[in-house]
């Protein structure tokens, strides 16, 4: 946060409201994953159907953070972001009372929508404080919070659900405070936004998305998100197989991809980005994430999998800073958080869709073929990018000097 302040002084406070709004949104499945045999166990659920509380929220944060998006380009992302901060803690909270399984997938449902809200508003916020290589390095930032919480959240989870399963579901509550910071730190501002609904605005927003560029970009955050719950869902399974490993050396090879997301996108993605253009910095990505996948399963010393997991980590952080900055880049500000909500959507849609995919791979294969796949599905997604790489930074950087100029 040093850091931050130094180079962001008149907006650090904000940042760092944004920063928390957004680190929520990580938090959303893995605070309860701990605690989910507990909440099979005494609430006498069916472990079949259950397991979709743990990925409810993806689905609806696929299906309503674009609406939402589109929603905070018209009325304001403030508004977007205190309403939902607001509803994540109420639904969050909530669902530790609930006693069946209907009623926690609906209260789950709506957290997903309340967190689709969050995303969209902060992002959509971030993307318009800053311009070039600063929003670009912001990014990054944002991503390594994210990435954080997204650690800590099992953490905090197991040890608060250890008092009782229940109490886990009170940390949703934190929303609430951040929410009464926005309003604390945003109410003498006028909100740059009120009920600008036109046709014109919704014509643009559908020009914009109709890009192949931007349709490219959208795809990518979805088959990145793929390739990432690949290792998140399968590796713990791959080492229980071949090393017998356990909850606590499953959760600290998990740890390292996350401690890789967090280094490389804080201080190397927007560097790399400038150096090599933002394409070649997203297909250097895949390239190491796809390089990763195949060399894992065949490790097994810890020694050598701690690295290559941090490797993959790496990769992905290389890669999700520089795909959200390649769409800022190709939004207007004033439809910048619809354009990367939506991509957020696409984003979740594959987290969604991964285990579904990969799934029927290892159904009808052997659990070492999944990685392949997804290494495969990283090898395309690469050498797309690369191709892209020339019309797409030469483009942006026409731009960029169009409007220096």
């Amino acid at each position: 946060m040093l850091q931050i302040s130094q180079k962001y002084p008149k907006n650090t406070t904000k940042l760092f409201i944004i920063f928390c709004a957004g680190s929520l949104t990580s938090m959303t499945g893995g605070l309860i994953s701990p605690v989910f045999p507990e909440m099979l166990q005494q609430l006498q659920l069916e472990p079949r159907w259950a397991g979709m509380l743990v990925s409810m929220h993806a689905l609806t944060i696929a299906l309503f953070t674009p609406l939402l998006g589109i929603l905070a380009d018209r009325i304001g992302k403030v508004k977007v972001l205190i309403t939902s901060l607001v509803l994540y803690g109420f639904f969050g909270v909530i669902g530790g009372f609930m006693v069946s399984l209907a009623p926690i997938l609906a209260t789950r449902g709506c957290l997903g929508i309340a967190s689709g809200g969050i995303s969209a508003a902060s992002i959509g916020l971030l993307s318009n404080m800053y311009e070039g290589e600063a929003r670009s390095r912001l990014f990054g930032y944002a991503t390594s919070a994210m990435t954080t919480a997204g650690i800590a959240a099992p953490l905090v989870g197991g040890w608060v659900g250890s008092i009782h399963w229940q109490y886990v579901f009170y940390i949703y509550g934190l929303a609430l405070p951040i929410a009464l910071a926005t309003v604390l730190m945003w109410n003498k501002e006028r909100f740059p936004n009120k009920a600008v609904i036109n046709r014109t605005m919704g014509k643009q927003l559908v020009a914009i998305v109709q890009q192949s560029s931007v349709i490219k970009l959208f795809l990518t955050l979805a088959l990145a998100a793929t390739v990432v719950y690949a290792v998140v869902i399968y590796i713990p399974i791959h080492l229980k197989i071949m090393l017998g490993a356990g909850p606590q050396l499953n959760g600290t090879v998990l740890a390292f991809p996350g401690l890789g997301i967090i280094l490389i996108s804080a201080l190397v993605a927007s560097r790399l980005g400038k150096f090599l253009g933002t394409y070649k910095a997203i297909a250097l990505g895949f390239l190491l994430m796809a390089l990763m996948l195949m060399i894992l399963p065949l490790l097994r010393q810890i020694h050598w999998i701690l690295p290559a997991a941090f490797v993959f980590g790496a990769g992905f952080g290389i890669a999700t800073p520089n795909i959200y900055d390649a769409l800022a880049k190709l939004a207007p500000p004033e439809q910048r958080s619809s354009v990367i909500a939506i991509g957020t959507g696409f984003n979740s849609l594959g987290q969604f869709c991964s285990p579904i995919f990969l799934g029927a791979v290892w159904k009808y294969t052997e659990l070492i073929t999944v990685f392949y796949v997804a290494a495969g599905i990283a090898v395309v997604t690469g050498v797309l990018m690369l191709l892209s790489s020339k019309g797409g930074d030469a483009g942006r950087t026409r731009r960029g000097d169009a409007e220096r100029n």
